[in-house]
């Protein structure tokens, strides 16, 4: 959660600007047309960033204004209330402010949906109630169509200009930038204070309350019984606001008693009165949503709705798994061909090694992820832009909410078969930052794409071509039941982390889902969505995945020489007189300069921690090299056996070798339980680099990346000691 620390209205503190534009932030409810409104008015003027201290989107852009050029707009992300109980509440206070480092903004743009009038009018009154100038856009009137109230009325009720837009359509723009300009002039040229009218009067025992905290109000807040309020029904003996003084919170703790829920009744009751008496007359009739009833009455049974809801997913799966592959595999051949012809073009060495091996392959490894990344937020822009998302929500929030998870968690976590990457990236669809942490800390645990081939090395390799009840094969059993294990650990460790972590274990708020009505989807909204994940993704999680992929690399890379090489490879060389002779020497010289390499040499350090899962230090070396991408153990493995580093799943040779190694005591290393420790370990441990780089740049810090690493790790590595040891004792061994 956001810490909320207020900084002055003006003057050079933290929460000043640096530009001298003026600051309008456009707020409102979710899915009453806020955002549809700022891209109209900002073009393609806007850029994504986060707000200060936290990993939430902050959309910013510019539009023109008359009489004083260019203005800045930022996009508040949607809230029904500015009490700061939950992560998106605390966004907007402190954007609205000028808390926490966030700019003080001089107006803000209220989105009003004239279809849900009295609703989308109450964070207008808290709004008010706070001093703050602001200007009504009224959205969502073709849909109101003739039940939609008549303006001058609305405005003169309200206080505040109202402009009617239709962002969609470009309609109201001028008129509200117009709007926006003779309320950011006429607020600069009062001196005065913020407007302490309220629209309803608090009752005297309410009255002595805010008296009592008003006083211990820090002197560079605002300083209004508006503000005293704020404090009074944010503050709580649990909460997670952080950056309260000591004082204020004593004071608001002592006046509020045992009196919490008596007085959030009274505030929302008398301001919520006030709206249905004055409010809701003006809308001039009944709107009509008989389609998007007709549609619901399908899409939102538990029986036919949720069928529709696997076949929908079904088809992202299959997306993210089958149509991305082609444009997967051109990337890999494509990055692959640049890192052979630099190799050609350069001829071997130290700089060469660093170019393909590290840099090219660093940057392919960012670069490949990219076709998932659009696919998967093409979808969920598609499911956003036309009101199903929130249906999605509602019919999965009755089964994740035994798991302390949102509904929206569900399609992260779908997406998380095909790449954590993406999937974590698609946790910015919900609202709360303690519900996107928690969904974050259980995506790595599903069976990505990158798992697959070591399950099929793995199951390949070690388990017999077999049937079980004569039909069922045993291959596929496996494959299958791996799926289900990840899915089933990442459900139950949802459930563990949310009752054990304290900033995962934050109460469950009640389930308040606005469901919009129907609406086509606009490609070119959906579109700059992908544009801006995309962008994101490129520029602040590439960077981290490349270098980590350099480091990698010389890990495995280093040292070059081998000080007492097991045979004299130049002389080897030298001698052979064909290209397969040549080649299999020089699989040979890498194989032992990987076994020798730091990463070679920290697979032996590590043998006795990963020895009691059956492990021998060339599966640690794998596993090592595994970190890059977790479908590199192939690749690695193909290099400790001297097979070569262009091996896949499906190479004969290496399966043969694996089959052949030996211990010491001449029993084989690799036995179907040793097989299935590995897979459970693999299923289990966080050997990612990517998804701990794109965890980092979501979260802000190294706190969640570690927490992560460290608790998939030793779940991976308790899971697979249980399994070994325990098959042991079982007579499996």
């Amino acid at each position: 959660m956001p810490s909320l620390h207020p900084a002055p209205r003006s003057g050079a503190a933290s929460g000043a600007r640096v530009s001298e534009r003026p600051l309008v932030a456009i707020v409102g409810n979710p899915n009453v047309g806020k955002t549809t409104l700022f891209n109209a008015l900002t073009g393609a003027r806007a850029k994504v960033g986060n707000y200060p201290g936290i990993t939430v989107d902050r959309r910013v852009g510019s539009t023109q204004v008359d009489g004083l050029g260019d203005i800045e707009l930022v996009d508040v992300p949607g809230t029904y209330s500015l009490v700061a109980r939950t992560g998106e509440e605390q966004i907007a206070i402190a954007a609205l402010l000028g808390l926490q480092g966030n700019p003080t903004p001089d107006l803000a743009v209220v989105c009003v949906d004239a279809t849900q009038l009295v609703r989308s009018s109450y964070v207008l009154t808290q709004i008010r109630e706070l001093g703050i100038e602001a200007v009504v856009a009224l959205t969502m009137t073709d849909e109101a169509g003739d039940a939609s109230p008549d303006i001058t009325s609305l405005a003169g009720r309200l206080g505040v200009p109202v402009v009617p837009t239709l962002a969609r359509q470009g309609r109201g723009l001028i008129a509200l930038r117009d709007a926006i300009g003779k309320a950011i002039t006429g607020q600069r040229q009062r001196e005065t204070g913020p407007d302490e009218t309220w629209r309803w009067r608090p009752s005297p025992e309410l009255d002595a309350r805010l008296d009592s905290v008003a006083e211990h109000l820090p002197g560079h807040w605002p300083q209004s019984r508006a503000m005293a309020l704020w404090a009074l029904l944010s503050i709580e003996p649990d909460d997670e606001l952080i950056d309260i003084p000591d004082s204020l919170r004593r004071a608001a703790l002592d006046a509020t008693g045992n009196a919490g829920e008596s007085i959030d009744d009274e505030v929302i009751s008398a301001r919520y009165s006030w709206l249905d008496q004055q409010i809701a007359p003006l809308l001039r009739g009944k709107i009509d949503r008989s389609f998007t009833e007709r549609v619901d009455r399908v899409l939102l049974n538990r029986f036919v709705g949720f069928g529709v809801f696997l076949g929908l997913m079904f088809v992202v799966f299959q997306a993210l798994f089958a149509w991305a592959d082609p444009a997967i595999t051109l990337i890999e051949e494509f990055f692959g061909w640049a890192g052979n012809h630099v190799a050609d073009l350069l001829g071997p060495g130290l700089f060469t090694s660093f170019l393909v091996d590290g840099l090219i392959a660093g940057v392919g490894g960012v670069i490949v992820f990219l076709p998932q990344i659009l696919l998967l937020f093409f979808f969920i822009g598609l499911m956003e832009d036309s009101g199903y998302m929130a249906r999605v929500a509602y019919l999965m929030d009755r089964i994740m909410k035994a798991m302390n998870l949102h509904g929206r968690a569900f399609v992260p976590m779908m997406s998380g078969f095909a790449c954590a990457v993406p999937a974590i990236l698609a946790t910015r669809t919900m609202e709360r930052q303690r519900d996107r942490l928690l969904t974050m800390m259980v995506v790595p645990l599903m069976t990505c794409s990158a798992r697959l081939p070591v399950y099929t090395l793995v199951i390949a390799t070690l388990f017999p071509v077999g049937h079980v009840a004569g039909f069922l094969p045993v291959q596929g059993l496996l494959m299958v039941a791996m799926y289900l294990f990840s899915t089933v650990t990442a459900l139950v460790a949802a459930w563990v982390l949310s009752r054990s972590v304290k900033p995962l274990r934050a109460k469950r708020l009640p389930f308040v889902l606005e469901l919009p009505p129907y609406r086509l989807p606009r490609l070119r909204d959906v579109g700059r969505m992908m544009w801006d994940r995309t962008s994101y993704f490129l520029r602040e999680a590439g960077t981290v995945i490349t270098v980590a992929t350099i480091l990698l690399w010389a890990l495995l890379a280093f040292p070059r020489h081998l000080d007492n090489p097991s045979r004299d490879y130049d002389a080897l060389l030298a001698a052979a007189d064909t290209p397969a002779a040549v080649a299999e020497i020089e699989q040979a010289r890498d194989g032992e300069r990987l076994r020798a390499s730091y990463g070679g040499q920290l697979g032996h350090a590590i043998e006795p921690v990963i020895e009691p899962l059956g492990f021998d230090w060339k599966i640690g070396v794998g596993i090592i090299g595994a970190f890059a991408a977790r479908e590199v153990f192939v690749s690695t493995m193909g290099v400790v056996y001297s097979v070569g580093d262009e091996v896949d799943e499906e190479d004969p040779t290496l399966r043969q070798r694996i089959r052949a190694e030996r211990r010491a005591d001449g029993a084989p290393v690799y036995t179907p339980l040793v097989g299935l420790s590995l897979m459970i370990f693999f299923a289990l441990a966080c050997q990612c680099v990517s998804t701990l780089a794109v965890v980092k740049r979501e979260t802000g810090g190294f706190r969640w990346p570690l927490f992560l690493f460290a608790y998939m790790t030793g779940l991976a590595w308790i899971a697979s000691f249980a399994v070994y040891q325990g098959g042991r004792l079982l007579g499996f061994g």
